[in-house]
């Protein structure tokens, strides 16, 4: 049955939504204000005409996003898209009866994301196709445009395609290429191909070292196994110059890792010795050492190897100690940070609700959260604020262009 609704607001997910009756339906694709009429079906109306656009409803910058929902909100005005953002934080906060401040969203420019999972497959005219898959279906969006993306990695798409052909022999097979730009770069690294039946044999991993180095890849690895490496993908923190371990974590863009760097920075001036957890590969770690001693841990041993040979890259740092250990199962207790004035916490979307229990009976006078999930890091701020912290500003962080996804930086005190 065909209905005409009028939008009231956005979900956290990014579909507009109507009340009813009957109660909300969700329009995907609706923004607050608009008139649309269409079809519903078990409350969502999932293609809709529209009857009376609103003001802030914008051409959309890619058909390819258009189709997988990889950038949902890419038809919304900067303006109110970014109120949105932290307007999600804000409810968020309150679901754990938190009210502090939030500073308005941070933007990241278009053309800055440094990373790309492309799925891979084989068309039925036989080319190979890079790109997402579409919303809520199998099907996959080649990707032939990417206005978020710096435009090195779309002018590598035919290079790429090239690479993933030796990939998709096995027909069980179905490619993942983790793309990333670094400092000599494309870093490749490869993940879904099938093993189960032998993997690939040497004749196909010749054709996929041959097409890498075709292509200039600095590396090409399979599940974090190296194939080929012309050159050791290398990325700056801060003074230093860290070499990149296969599929290992990297902020997205720059731009996002730069604005949360510095607040975290700011934040634990003044203090002497700064505990980084869940530092990875020295992300906070190299510019967190510019102003205080610092104490690393991440469960990567990888990452922490990567973090140590970049100690000597850098000149004019503090003390860098870095330790490889499960903060999961094994968090660092009040004794294992006995004289850490400052702590930088990032966890994984998770959060760390042990890892905060512990650093809540410490006697760290700050505590930077960093988190791409307001939700555990609300529940996380819980413990700090019922241990006597204060939690004095967040500021939300827009890595992820026109995406329904939030990041985050928190400012506790006690």
């Amino acid at each position: 049955m065909t209905q005409t609704l009028t939008i009231a607001r956005v979900g956290h997910q990014g579909d507009g939504i109507a009340e009813t009756t009957e109660g909300p339906v969700f329009v995907p694709g609706a923004l607050p204000g608009e008139v649309v009429e269409g079809a519903v079906h078990a409350g969502r109306m999932e293609r809709f005409e529209l009857i009376q656009p609103s003001a802030d409803r914008r051409p959309i910058h890619s058909q390819t996003y258009a189709e997988c929902g990889v950038a949902p909100m890419q038809h919304w005005a900067d303006a109110p898209y970014l109120a949105w953002k932290r307007e999600l934080v804000v409810a968020t906060l309150a679901r754990e009866g938190i009210e502090t401040e939030v500073g308005a969203t941070v933007a990241v420019p278009p053309a800055s994301r440094r990373r790309l999972a492309l799925h891979a497959r084989r068309a039925e005219d036989g080319r190979i196709v890079l790109g997402f898959k579409a919303r809520r279906s199998w099907r996959l969006v080649e990707l032939t445009d990417c206005p978020v993306s710096d435009p090195r990695l779309t002018a590598a798409l035919p290079a790429l395609r090239d690479v993933a052909a030796p990939f998709l022999g096995h027909p069980k097979s179905a490619p993942t290429l983790h793309v990333t730009l670094t400092d000599t770069g494309l870093d490749v690294d490869v993940t879904g191909v099938e093993k189960k039946s032998g993997g690939l044999t040497g004749d196909v991993r010749a054709l996929a070292i041959a097409a890498a180095a075709r292509a200039g890849l600095a590396r090409l690895s399979l599940d974090g196994e190296v194939l080929m490496m012309e050159r050791q993908p290398r990325v700056a923190f801060g003074r230093a110059s860290v070499p990149l371990p296969p599929g290992s974590f990297l902020q997205a863009a720059p731009s996002a890792e730069a604005e949360m760097v510095q607040r975290a920075v700011d934040a634990v001036k003044g203090a002497k010795t700064v505990a980084d957890l869940f530092c990875g590969a020295g992300t906070f770690t190299f510019p967190l050492a510019e102003v205080a001693s610092v104490m690393a841990a991440d469960s990567s041993a990888a990452s922490i190897a990567a973090l140590k040979a970049g100690i000597g890259t850098a000149q004019g740092l503090k003390t860098i100690r870095a330790e490889a250990r499960d903060l999961f199962r094994r968090p660092l207790s009040p004794f294992d940070l006995k004289g850490i004035e400052a702590i930088v916490i990032d966890p994984p979307r998770a959060g760390a609700l042990e890892q905060t229990g512990q650093i809540a009976r410490t006697k760290a006078g700050v505590v930077v959260g960093v988190s791409c999930n307001p939700a555990t890091f609300a529940r996380d701020a819980r413990v700090l604020i019922d241990a006597g912290f204060r939690l004095e500003i967040v500021t939300p962080i827009d890595q992820f262009l026109w995406s329904t996804h939030v990041e985050l930086v928190g400012i506790f005190r006690r």
